[in-house]
């Protein structure tokens, strides 16, 4: 076990990717689906040769800058990974599969942004469950980096907690980073995170079953809503068997992904504080009732000039259709309520897109699935101009800041205001580049921000103009695919990775 974390980072998950290829390969083998079996079972062995032979030549790498090294794996495997993981879908046994259709697919599971090529009728049962498992992974992967990789760099929102620069890490960091290698880190703080998060998703996928939903369908939705990829093998919650109770479950399931405080209760990272005093949790909560009572009042209003107001069972079934929804958007996850239908057609309303996407951009907890700006940076500011605005009042005030851990760091805001200003430039230039690649404006700013918050499903909640990710130019797939990949990293972290003092050893 010592060797295997001894090697870099990128052969262990090369190594970790082949091997999870053994359950689609095993549920083809159960169907009888032996083209498919075979091109899972063919790609396994290759990229097991691979690893092998890689891990052989780089058996005795140790590199001369290790934080750096760090943050280059974590962008290596979302430049590198989906290529493998999409093997078996390339093969004729499973369908052939164009290049950049399941390169695409592929890359937006990992980053669990959700965002589908491919049609629910257009993949049979076995690449269904390899797609929720890619995103089940990706999820796994991106909270295991946050904690072990992020965190002691001051990055994917730490720096807001401790006010120091993104990617020089706090005091006492670097001796970590320097002893103990990125694969020894990973290792130790995989063991830690797997049992709860993969505990949770088995929990989640028996509820769905007793709820009467499909096996297959049951253990999907489970993993994209554990991961927030939000991927379904049948188009949605709204075309599943469970109805209400599937969505209450993952509504519930949905909270770990509005805070990093339950997981690290769970694992033992953190037990200093009452997961009520959580600022991103008490945060979730305003938002979550506040937005979902806005939008029932906006249907029932609509709806008693339509001369329907009296029907208190629509009002319910629009009320949990608006409270889903805003859990489902503010964690990126982005499955539709089959409630949020019978909202519309209860006030003739359409659809409230905009709110959707304020959702998405304001995003879960930090070191989370979730995507977006994030909870706690939101917190800090709204805590900042809060103060700013007392200080108006009593110029002689002294401002407190209060964070999860207490107090922050003299420069918390200024990394929090820091990160939303470079998240809105990459908005601003993902929307540049998709309009020089043909696609309109309003097209543009969906997409821009469906894949910079890793939330797919945003670019189906535009009244009048869902975007179909299958008719996409390849351009346009490129810069989306780059998109999917700083929303996932974060901008600090690539804006670290490309600063000068970060190649020096």
């Amino acid at each position: 076990m010592r060797r295997l974390a001894d090697l870099p980072v990128l052969v262990i998950l090369l190594g970790i990717a082949a091997l999870s290829m053994l359950l689609p390969w095993g549920h083809a083998v159960i169907l009888g689906q032996h083209g498919i079996a075979r091109s899972f079972l063919y790609s396994l062995l290759l990229l097991l040769v691979l690893a092998a032979i890689l891990g052989i030549a780089t058996s005795g790498y140790r590199p001369r800058n290790p934080a750096r090294s760090h943050l280059v794996a974590l962008a290596g495997a979302y430049l590198l990974l989906p290529l493998v993981l999409g093997l078996p879908m390339m093969q004729p046994g499973a369908g052939g599969y164009r290049f950049s259709d399941v390169w695409f697919e592929m890359l937006s599971a990992m980053t669990t942004t959700g965002a589908p090529m491919f049609a629910p009728w257009e993949l049979p049962p076995t690449l269904h469950l390899w797609r929720a498992q890619v995103g089940w992974m990706g999820g796994f992967f991106t909270i295991v980096m946050a904690i072990s990789v992020l965190a002691p760099l001051n990055l994917g929102g730490s720096e807001v907690i401790s006010g120091r620069t993104p990617g020089r890490g706090a005091q006492g960091a670097s001796q970590i980073i320097q002893i103990a290698d990125p694969g020894e880190r990973m290792l130790r703080f995989a063991t830690m995170v797997l049992p709860v998060y993969g505990g949770m998703t088995l929990l989640l996928w028996l509820g769905l079953i007793l709820a009467g939903e499909d096996n297959l369908t049951a253990l999907c939705h489970a993993m994209g809503t554990l991961s927030t990829s939000g991927l379904s093998p049948i188009g949605g919650l709204a075309e599943g068997k469970a109805g209400w109770l599937a969505e209450f479950l993952i509504f519930l399931f949905l909270i770990p992904a509005l805070s990093r405080r339950p997981l690290h209760h769970a694992i033992g990272l953190q037990r200093d504080q009452r997961l009520s005093r959580d600022p991103e949790l008490r945060l979730a909560a305003v938002i979550l009732l506040g937005v979902a009572t806005l939008l029932l009042l906006r249907h029932w209003i609509a709806a008693i000039e339509l001369g329907s107001g009296e029907d208190f069972g629509a009002a319910l079934k629009a009320g949990w259709g608006g409270l889903f929804m805003t859990m489902s958007f503010l964690t990126t996850n982005g499955f539709e309520s089959a409630y949020w239908r019978a909202a519309e057609d209860w006030s003739g309303l359409g659809r409230a897109g905009l709110v959707l996407w304020g959702l998405a951009v304001m995003g879960g907890g930090i070191a989370t699935t979730a995507g977006g700006v994030k909870l706690l940076r939101m917190h800090v500011l709204i805590r900042h101009n809060i103060q700013e605005l007392d200080r108006l009042v009593h110029p002689s005030v002294v401002p407190k800041s209060v964070s999860a851990m207490g107090t922050v760091a003299r420069g918390g805001a200024t990394m929090a205001w820091l990160f939303f200003l470079t998240f809105t430039l990459a908005i601003a230039a993902a929307m540049a580049a998709l309009t020089l690649a043909g696609e309109t404006f309003d097209t543009a700013l969906v997409l821009a921000l469906a894949t910079l918050t890793n939330t797919g499903a945003l670019a189906h909640q535009v009244a009048g103009m869902p975007v179909d990710y299958g008719a996409l130019n390849e351009s346009t797939r490129v810069i989306l695919g780059a998109a999917m990949i700083v929303g996932r990293l974060e901008t600090l972290a690539i804006l670290a990775l490309l600063a000068p003092d970060s190649w020096r050893s």
